[in-house]
């Protein structure tokens, strides 16, 4: 029998994939709204800040992750950069509903 290996970076690569993209969408919101001066109009640009700060941190914890030596260190990165993903995840969905219904004004 074959001893089982595990990919313990699979999951991660993903994260990190994903949220290098998410940070990038954010830039490019704060931009436009700077360039186009709505950003002393609305608090979208406060949020999508904070998305971006939020992506960061998961980024991050999730090259950390790959790049960390012991299994324990890798779950405990894993975990924080997965978690940091979701909240900027959820934080996005709320700009898009204020945005969709217009309750930012």
């Amino acid at each position: 029998m074959m001893p089982m290996t595990q990919d313990y970076s699979n999951k991660t690569s993903h994260i990190l994939n994903a949220s290098s993209n998410l940070l990038g969408f954010c830039f490019l919101v704060l931009t436009s709204l700077k360039f186009l001066k709505l950003s002393d109009q609305t608090l979208v640009d406060e949020l999508t800040a904070t998305a971006l700060l939020i992506f960061m941190v998961s980024c991050l914890f999730a090259f950390l992750s790959i790049r960390g030596k012991s299994i324990r260190l890798h779950v405990v990165f894993e975990n924080i950069a997965e978690y940091a993903f979701m909240a900027g995840l959820l934080l996005i969905f709320v700009i898009t509903i204020l945005i969709t219904f217009k309750i930012i004004a």
